[in-house]
């Protein structure tokens, strides 16, 4: 499946809080969730944005709107830069608070939520997410899935579509990852990437990366071209087959070691070598991969943030984006993770 960008809202000040509660409310409304469920999600909202101004001084507001068949719902996440919490889980339970409130925000907002988690390291600021599907038994299947695959994607600031793009597939054999980012931005950016997208979903067959590549350079040849990374996990042979043309970082990580992966140079649906070859790892349990567009900057490690990988790949990807986005560009991670059969 394709996944939509997350949409960024400014939560640095109270002036901005009704409109972009309004325009969030307008989003649940357009997926036709229940008026309790509607009722709920603004009751989140306005929890998030209270604690953004008591607490931290402000921060962002991501909001995704979840279409999978399998799994519709909304998708909310608020990161910022406050003095963040030693503790996070003891600040759940209702009628803890730092800010002298009867503090029910975080408790609220867990109790509505169908998944619920908190990122919080002291002097680095917070990062909360929240899920809510139209039927929570969503939630319940979900958490039971081997596969965890999550993305952020988010339109450089002042445009209303992203030339980033990121999908993924799941059979009974392969788990497919792609990463993709038309040149520059704005709306031909998008037709390149979205053609792109168009290709790996509907070649109806396992090719390699390299051969996938291949298939969307020939395909998006009127376009302005883009750059991107295939990584095809093999469920028989347990390996990730990883290729990518372009500026696309893509790191591999258990917790302990972490392997870079190397693109070629080209532009697809331009110029691409005439010899590409994929990269194969064995993979190893809990081996979570990272693919970011250069809208976010490189050098991150994820050592600086303990026990990151325990988290919600979401939040994962929300941390990477929190401190390395450019804001200068489309911006996109898209995280994977494999735990035995699917």
């Amino acid at each position: 499946m394709a996944n939509e960008i997350h949409i960024s809202f400014n939560a640095s000040d109270r002036s901005y809080f009704s409109i972009l509660k309004k325009e969030i409310h307008q989003i649940a409304v357009g997926l036709h969730f229940s008026q309790k469920k509607i009722g709920e999600i603004d009751i989140i909202v306005a929890e998030i944005t209270s604690n953004l101004a008591k607490h931290a001084g402000g921060g962002e507001i991501l909001v995704h709107a979840i279409t999978a068949p399998d799994e519709e719902g909304l998708e909310i996440i608020s990161l910022d830069n406050g003095p963040g919490m030693t503790d996070p889980l003891k600040m759940i339970n209702d009628g803890m608070s730092t800010a002298n409130t009867l503090g029910h925000g975080l408790g609220a907002i867990k109790r509505l939520s169908d998944n619920f988690e908190i990122f919080s390291l002291k002097d680095w600021g917070t990062v909360l997410l929240s899920r809510v599907f139209k039927k929570s038994s969503t939630a319940q299947s979900k958490s039971k899935s081997k596969t965890e695959i999550r993305s952020i994607v988010v339109a450089k600031p002042g445009e209303t579509v992203s030339g980033d793009a990121t999908f993924h597939k799941v059979t009974k054999e392969h788990v497919t990852l792609f990463i993709g980012d038309g040149l520059g931005h704005g709306i031909e950016a998008y037709k390149a990437v979205m053609h792109a997208v168009d290709t790996v979903a509907k070649t109806p067959f396992i090719l390699s990366p390299s051969e996938m590549l291949r298939q969307i350079h020939t395909e998006t040849k009127r376009t302005r071209g883009l750059v991107g990374t295939v990584a095809i996990y093999s469920i028989k042979q347990k390996t990730w087959n990883i290729c990518g043309i372009g500026n696309i970082a893509t790191k591999s990580t258990n917790g302990f070691t972490s392997k870079n992966y190397l693109s070629y140079n080209g532009i697809i649906g331009h110029n691409i070598p005439n010899t590409l070859k994929e990269q194969v790892t064995d993979a190893e349990h809990s081996q979570t991969i990272i693919m970011c567009s250069d809208g976010i900057k490189t050098r991150w490690d994820l050592q600086k943030y303990p026990g990151i990988l325990k988290c919600d790949l979401s939040i994962l990807a929300t941390v990477i984006y929190k401190d390395h986005a450019r804001k200068t560009d489309d911006m996109s991670v898209i995280v994977g993770r494999v735990n035995g059969k699917i």
